[in-house]
């Protein structure tokens, strides 16, 4: 009966979704013609967030079950173009959706990298990894390693380099659900922190995998249509075409004249402005391989029901994530345009205090931020703005070099920034809430499912049931929700630049071991173990000595910096020092047998099935 539901459930997926666009068009069309007839604002933005929370726990709900597999692993049934849309939703996360435009916004060419090492992360990911990881047939990462790597030593240290960044990962994300939530549900961020994790929760407590990735697939579609839609908006309004990738060199040459109007000596356009050439790159290396290393993206390939259905998935999410990718550089060329053009076209290029908009005292009055700041003040009212610019000598207006963005606002930012309507800017909160909760469930899946799986069942209690692993993997959820939560809730640094760290934890703690254990058969137990300790551990000294300006080794408060490098792109010491140690250890020590080599070798086989059927 289970495998019939279960089989009628896929065979209509298309029909399902299609009434779920249909429904969700209809709901977009209400909230315009809500705010057509005067609905306060702050009632539209509260219906975008109930009726989308709403929708995800509706399928929360009823995608709960008590089946190892389908909770680990979404019984290995999700057709390749879902599970693209899944992994969609699962990498846009609040840094791609929220962050990245922003720094494209304030870093220009630069802000490039980002873009770059993101997507082509992926071709990693399906030359090198998947395929073969979802042969093995395993629940998680740790679970790969720990067969490759001969038992709970290289277990265990997978799960904590696995913690390490999948935790820095998922405290970005509920740090940017509580920015959305807090501005677009009017209540103090250290609440709105939790609001977002009960959206997190109820999404991915009852049903593990199987309810997350229904739901990503849904929270693909709010997300890429609210990120879409305003960028359309602005091309079609200043270009009247309604194709802002194509338009997008139109705004850079706007751009270019408002530089020369308002006397910006940088060029948006002009390279290696923020970043030196070698942080530039190192960047873009650190995040492609992160990409590849990362235990929650790589778990959504274990959920295709055949190895080449996970290849395919693998096209159709960079597909989907392109879409997006594709989009960012025009949406924050658009939002930078309109908003050096207020100044342009203001008399003397200073915009006058009487004419600063809603939006600037609405986003810089939010308690606990500064979102927006105005010669030197928060932008909090007219009268603290003109007090301060006053003190400064501007008293008929400030310039545009007086106004700070935080970057984790400009895309929330942008529809009103361009004059949109509430319901179009209530879709953009609804799209950045959808992204910040999709990775979330992601993250917090791998965490919990590798504590429960890979410490509980495996090292603690092989002869746990069902029931039990279930139990336990639910609750350290909600335990590692909170705790990311409460850490959120500090703000450690902007969303990015978290993100980044996690990325260069994943690659030195992880791709090494990964690839060399599916395409060299000689790596040894000892030296996946070594190399995964030696690459995680010289990129942690590294972050944490530049971030936090300590010296482990002198015990000093120096910061440390190595030919200048950025914390962000840590990564780029570890990963080559993890396959070093790798080689060298595999080499001296004895070669592993020819069972497990004869298994490598069947590994990368295009054929034959799954290698570990049960998963276990």
């Amino acid at each position: 009966m289970a495998m019939s539901m279960k089989g009628d459930f896929t065979d209509n997926l298309g029909k399902i979704y299609t009434v779920y666009v249909g429904g969700f068009a209809v709901f977009v069309v209400l909230m315009a013609i809500f705010e057509m007839l005067g609905v306060p604002d702050r009632i539209i933005m509260w219906a975008y967030m109930a009726a989308t929370i709403g929708i995800y726990a509706f399928i929360g709900i009823m995608s709960r079950t008590a089946q190892v597999s389908e909770y680990y692993v979404a019984g290995r049934s999700v057709p390749a173009i879902y599970n693209g849309m899944a992994t969609g939703a699962d990498w846009m996360s609040g840094a791609s959706f929220v962050g990245m435009a922003g720094t494209l916004f304030a870093l220009g060419y630069d802000g490039l990298a980002f873009v770059l090492g993101w997507t082509g992360g992926y071709v990693l990911v399906a030359v090198l990894l998947a395929p073969y990881l979802r042969k093995f047939g395993a629940y998680t990462v740790p679970d790969f390693l720990g067969t490759r790597y001969g038992g709970n030593t290289a277990r265990l240290v997978g799960i904590i380099v696995l913690f390490a960044c999948s935790f820095t990962y998922i405290t970005a994300q509920v740090y940017a659900s509580g920015i959305i939530a807090s501005q677009f549900l009017g209540i103090d961020f250290g609440i709105a922190v939790f609001a977002g994790l009960a959206g997190i929760l109820v999404c991915s407590m009852l049903g593990g995998m199987k309810a997350v990735t229904w739901t990503q697939v849904a929270q693909y579609i709010v997300l890429i249509v609210a990120y879409l839609l305003p960028a359309i908006w602005m091309s079609t309004v200043t270009f009247g075409i309604p194709l802002p990738q194509l338009t997008y060199g139109g705004a850079l040459s706007k751009i270019a004249e408002y530089e020369q109007v308002l006397g910006i000596a940088k060029s948006y356009v002009a390279p290696f402005q923020t970043y030196t050439p070698l942080d530039f790159f190192s960047l873009i290396f650190c995040l492609m391989v992160g990409t590849a290393s990362l235990p929650h993206i790589l778990m959504r390939f274990f959920t295709t029901p055949t190895v080449r259905e996970a290849r395919k998935s693998v096209g159709w999410s960079l597909l989907f994530i392109f879409l997006l990718y594709f989009t960012a550089p025009a949406y924050a060329a658009f939002s930078k345009m309109n908003l050096m053009g207020l100044f342009a076209g203001a008399e003397g290029n200073l915009l006058a205090f009487s004419a600063i908009p809603q939006w600037m005292l609405d986003w810089g009055s939010i308690a606990g931020h500064q979102l927006v700041t105005i010669c030197g003040v928060k932008a909090e009212t007219i009268e603290a703005i003109t007090a301060a610019c006053e003190a400064k000598g501007l008293a008929g207006g400030f310039p545009y070099a007086e106004l700070r963005l935080n970057n984790d606002m400009i895309v929330l930012s942008t529809p009103s920034i361009a004059g949109m309507p509430i319901w179009v800017v209530g879709l953009v909160g609804a799209g950045g809430f959808a992204a910040a909760l999709s990775t979330a469930d992601g993250l917090l899946l791998a965490i919990a499912n590798a504590l429960s799986h890979d410490v509980y069942y495996r090292m603690i209690d092989p002869k746990a049931d069902a029931k039990r692993r279930l139990m336990i993997s639910k609750i350290l959820l909600v335990v590692v929700a909170l705790a990311a939560a409460f850490l959120a809730r500090t703000k450690p640094s902007d969303i990015l630049s978290m993100v980044a760290w996690a990325f260069s934890i994943a690659a030195a703690g992880l791709f090494a071991p990964l690839v060399m254990g599916v395409w060299w058969k000689r790596a040894t137990n000892m030296g996946g173990i070594m190399g995964m300790i030696a690459g995680f551990g010289i990129t942690m000294y590294y972050l944490i000595g530049n971030v936090y300006g300590f010296d482990f080794v002198k015990g000093t408060g120096d910061e440390i910096s190595w030919f200048g490098v950025k914390a962000i792109s840590a990564g780029i010491f570890g990963v080559p020092v993890a396959f070093l140690v790798t080689y060298v250890v595999s080499l001296v020590t004895p070669a592993p047998s020819q069972e497990m080599q004869d298994f490598v070798d069947r590994l990368r086989l295009p054929k034959g099935g799954t290698m570990m059927v049960a998963g276990h």
